[in-house]
């Protein structure tokens, strides 16, 4: 009730239990959607956790993201349709499992080619600010508009 209410702050709602999600969002708004200004996204962290997407995809909502991270495994080819943002980084901590540099360029080129928005968080680490924000030499600091448009906000150049 009080993210509805105070539309005029962005809120990003992130989960793991994505079935969950969608059936909430279904028994709460009905036959419309969720409020643009609350953007709904699933994390996936390997292949195996890709069904999410699905999940995601069929959730009304005006706003839907992933969050590749702590990115612990390839992906392989998915499938973005209706998909607003990605954000993709690897896991940090004590004992923290690297990234290969391949499953985050396979993920950003999937992004270009949907004109899905894409937002490099971090490599990981021991600490989240072990290995830098760099991928291919830059930062990523996309983000989705909330007129539901496919990118907006380009920090940096294509």
């Amino acid at each position: 009730d009080t993210m509805e209410k105070a539309n005029w702050h962005p809120y990003p709602v992130l989960t793991k239990r994505s079935s969950l999600m969608t059936r909430y969002l279904r028994e709460r708004y009905g036959n419309g959607h969720a409020p643009p200004h609350i953007w709904l996204g699933v994390s996936v962290e390997d292949a195996k956790n890709v069904v999410r997407l699905k999940h995601l995809q069929a959730a009304p909502a005006s706003i839907k993201f992933v969050s590749f991270e702590p990115l612990i495994g390839p992906v392989g080819t998915v499938d973005l349709a209706g998909i607003q943002w990605a954000i993709v980084g690897g896991e940090s901590g004590p004992k923290a499992q690297p990234m290969a540099e391949e499953w985050a360029i396979e993920l950003l080129d999937q992004c270009r080619a949907a004109k899905v928005a894409f937002f490099f968080k971090q490599w990981g680490g021991v600490r989240p600010k072990t290995g830098g924000r760099l991928l291919r030499g830059r930062e990523w600091n996309q983000y989705p508009s909330a007129s539901n448009q496919k990118i907006s906000a380009l920090t940096t150049a294509e």
